[in-house]
């Protein structure tokens, strides 16, 4: 499990870097634009925000989804996977009680 937390951090603090690369020009050409009243450069800052915050809910929930497909996914196998040893164990058991019957009635014929 510490290799994928690695890699995690990793893609983390990659995104990370291209946000805070994505707001900075962002953040100066806002401050920087004169022609632009101050109110609605606070909505634009205001507008951008949220969209982010809404892309972040976005992703996190899609990993999420995919990552309880994924549980779903391993535990039909695990269930698969009983029935299969279950089913392989009771015919296993049921030949080696007609053999051992088989063996009863071919011994108890065999007496005089």
């Amino acid at each position: 499990m510490k290799p994928l937390q690695h890699d995690n951090s990793l893609i983390i603090s990659l995104n990370m870097g291209g946000v805070i690369a994505a707001y900075v020009p962002l953040a100066i050409s806002l401050w920087l634009s004169t022609d632009v009243p101050l109110a609605t450069k606070g909505y634009w800052g205001m507008g951008v925000l949220l969209l982010t915050l809404s892309l972040v809910n976005v992703v996190k929930y899609r990993f999420d989804m995919k990552a309880s497909v994924d549980r779903i996914k391993q535990l039909e196998e695990a269930q698969n996977e009983r029935f299969l040893a279950e089913f392989v164990t009771s015919c296993v058991a049921r030949f080696v009680r007609r053999v051992l019957g088989v063996r009863r009635k071919l011994n108890m014929s065999s007496r005089p």
